[in-house]
């Protein structure tokens, strides 16, 4: 059922929110993980490169989708906060009529750039054949991963963080096995990966789709309901396209660094894939925090509760600190012994160089954490450009990076972009956020 998050203690009401958030989004990194290691461990370094190396173009899309529907869920929130139940509805139905002409415009352009856009990213000749039949399945399963996130969001607008976890573990453990299914029963190769992710993220949306018109009267769409309405559909795009917009400047980032590592050479595209699906398991803490934060301030914004907003991102903040140290830990203690599983065991080299990665960023997590409260706070509040802001200057960090330290440093250098650019994207959230909520004026 729905919940309130304008009454009771923030800091339990955060921690019970964000750990079905939490264990949905290490569920969903597990199966991606899964997927390298099968393809890593039975395929080969090669094969393990061509999937890791679409890793910067997939946080490009799925970070608009989870963006924009995220931007989408935080207009519900604010209505559902005011209980305006008119009000969710209409905003649903929007949603709805943004995402079928987003699946349309997305999967017909990405398919139709892809193979251009692969060269422009110079992916090396030995994997570019694998990396462009997976990137393309991907994006032909675009619309199951709009139904989900969007689907997924409405519901955490409603204050119901474990359903969308529950139907994700479902999808996941379909995703194990049809990745052996079709990877070692069927001889598939990267396809058969591509193709056990999008039909397991179709089975979820289905799911999560029939489940939510059974159990929820207030998500069941009249025709009065549905009533085209240009000026919600531009305050839903007001807050979506800057949060997806804000993603995808990061993945820019992201596949500037990838350009760069596509320079270097397998080894190492396959040395900070394994590095990386590790780092995000280690903090899906971070997002999940600040999605749940998010929901928050947007219920009490909506409830013109801005105390409450106060003490949410003080309580979310004490908790990014704990996380942080303890995935710094993580990732020192455990790091090297993890990214043994996602190779042969003639693969030293790639172990060796996913640990230079590690020792780069370990220290650098709890500033990670920050952007997600920072951020979230600033889009719970209804402010869909500042958290733009932070991308910005995410963006032009890596790319400095990348430009004076790879040369000099090599991979070293490259992966002193993330840590880099997480600083520079705090510089303009912290003074947002502080200066926002003491001059909010509820609308």
């Amino acid at each position: 059922m729905p919940k309130d998050l304008t009454t009771g203690n923030p800091m339990r009401l955060l921690i019970g929110f964000t750990i079905p958030i939490f264990l949905g989004n290490i569920v969903q990194q597990l199966y991606y993980v899964i997927d390298s290691i099968i393809v890593g461990k039975y395929l080969g370094v090669n094969e393990l490169a061509a999937v890791g190396s679409t890793g910067s173009l997939t946080f490009l899309v799925i970070g608009w989708i989870m963006g924009i529907t995220g931007g989408f869920s935080i207009v519900i929130a604010q209505r559902f906060g005011a209980e305006d139940n008119k009000g969710v509805k209409h905003n649903v139905a929007m949603s709805y009529y943004l995402c079928i002409g987003m699946a349309i415009i997305m999967t017909i352009g990405l398919l139709m750039g892809n193979r251009w856009i692969l060269t422009v990213m110079k992916t090396p000749g030995e994997i570019f054949d694998d990396t462009y039949t997976f990137i393309s399945i991907i994006y032909m399963g675009l619309t199951a991963t709009i139904a989900y996130n969007i689907f997924a969001a409405i519901l955490r607008a409603l204050g119901d963080s474990i359903t969308p976890l529950v139907f994700l573990v479902i999808s996941s453990v379909l995703n194990v096995f049809l990745d052996y299914l079709f990877i070692l029963g069927f001889s598939m190769g990267v396809e058969g990966a591509g193709y056990a992710t999008v039909i397991s993220q179709t089975f979820a949306s289905v799911l999560c789709l029939i489940y939510m018109l059974k159990k929820y009267p207030i998500l069941r769409i009249k025709k009065e309901d549905a009533h085209f309405s240009g000026k919600s559909i531009m305050r839903l795009i007001g807050m979506g396209v800057p949060m997806g917009l804000q993603f995808s400047i990061t993945a820019i980032g992201t596949m500037i660094v990838q350009v760069a590592l596509n320079g270097l050479g397998p080894i190492y595209i396959a040395a900070f894939t394994a590095a990386g699906k590790i780092q995000n398991i280690i903090v899906q803490a971070f997002p999940s925090l600040g999605a749940s934060l998010a929901t928050f301030v947007g219920q009490n914004t909506g409830a013109q509760r801005m105390d409450r907003v106060k003490e949410g991102v003080k309580a979310n903040i004490i908790l990014t600190l704990i996380c942080g140290v303890i995935s710094t830990t993580a990732v020192l203690v455990f790091g090297d012994l993890l990214v043994k599983l996602f190779v042969p065991g003639n693969s030293e080299l790639v172990v060796e160089k996913a640990q230079i990665y590690f020792y780069a960023v370990a220290g650098f997590y709890i500033p990670l954490g920050l952007i997600f409260v920072y951020r979230n706070a600033l889009q719970g509040l209804g402010y869909g450009l500042l958290p733009m802001l932070g991308g910005i200057f995410e963006l032009f960090a890596r790319a400095l990076v990348i430009m004076v330290l790879t040369k000099p440093f090599g991979f070293l250098g490259i992966c002193l972009a993330n840590p880099i650019a997480w600083i520079f994207a705090l510089i303009p959230l912290i003074p947002a956020y502080y200066y926002r909520i003491r001059t909010y004026k509820t609308q």
